[in-house]
């Protein structure tokens, strides 16, 4: 009796275990699966008066590659910059009675108001374009979704092709598809330029990881854009006190119009 009793144990015993250590390759493989870290070279950007303008350094390390497929080149990463998101609306001139005025308008839900981007080569030739637009992933595929009522007249592919335009002119929207690069086998560097008229606020750096065209894994961290001296002091009255400051604006205009009016004046 004992003897059966023992052997029914063992028997329990492994009718248990089996299935745990039928896991155990699932848990490995999920644990080895590939993935990266990043870093920036600074958490926060202060704009003063001369402020023309910046480069942010990206750098970071891949785990768990397949070292023959990174030896080909089957690895690609794409790091952006995006800044706070606000509504934008896009307005279009006609021409009325011999005067340019605006008929047209559309407005976009919560775009970044500026955007850079680095990449180990072409965003269109690393993944498909549903992979990028799922994701978000460069300037021709963000989600420019309108709203409000769009009329009959409104043509949203020529507003959105607009809107591409403005910014990118503007140089608030940016991309350099040589911008990644490898340092190392697993090491690599991006650089990403912050233009003169960047917004203050908080920025988020992103940073995407792909294997032959899948996208694997990706990381992301913030970045401060802060105004300091006489621009932080400005920003701040404008926002805070918009009464006071829209008053000594106007005082300011009086008095720098008159000193102008007396030193310029013919005796």
């Amino acid at each position: 009796m004992k003897a059966a009793f023992l052997a029914l144990a063992l028997a329990t015993i492994t009718a248990w275990s089996t299935p745990a250590a039928a896991q155990d390759p699932l848990s490995t493989q999920l644990a080895e699966r590939e993935g990266l870290e990043i870093g920036i070279s600074t958490n926060e950007i202060a704009i003063t008066s001369d402020f023309s303008g910046a480069d942010l350094t990206v750098f970071g390390a891949l785990t768990n590659t397949d070292q023959l497929l990174l030896a080909i080149g089957q690895y690609d990463i794409v790091v952006t910059l995006e800044g706070p998101r606000d509504w934008t609306t896009v307005r279009r001139k006609e021409r009325l009675f011999g005067i340019w005025v605006n008929r047209t308008s559309l407005t976009f839900e919560q775009m970044p108001i500026s955007y850079s981007l680095a990449s180990t080569r072409p965003v269109e030739e690393i993944a498909e374009d549903d992979a990028l637009t799922s994701l978000g992933i460069g300037i021709d595929h963000l989600a420019l979704t309108p709203t409000g009522f769009i009329s009959n007249s409104a043509n949203l592919r020529e507003f959105r092709d607009a809107f591409r335009r403005l910014k990118q002119n503007g140089g608030l929207y940016q991309r350099d598809t040589g911008g990644v690069r490898f340092v190392s086998s697993s090491l690599f560097q991006a650089t990403l330029r912050l233009p003169a008229n960047i917004p203050n606020g908080v920025h988020t750096v992103h940073a995407y990881l792909f294997k032959s065209g899948e996208f694997i894994g990706g990381r992301e961290l913030p970045l401060r854009v802060i105004k300091t001296g006489l621009e932080e002091a400005i920003t701040e009255a404008a926002h805070e006190q918009p009464l006071a400051y829209g008053v000594f604006a106007v005082v300011l205009a009086l008095i720098t119009g008159w000193a102008a009016s007396l030193i310029f004046r013919r005796d």
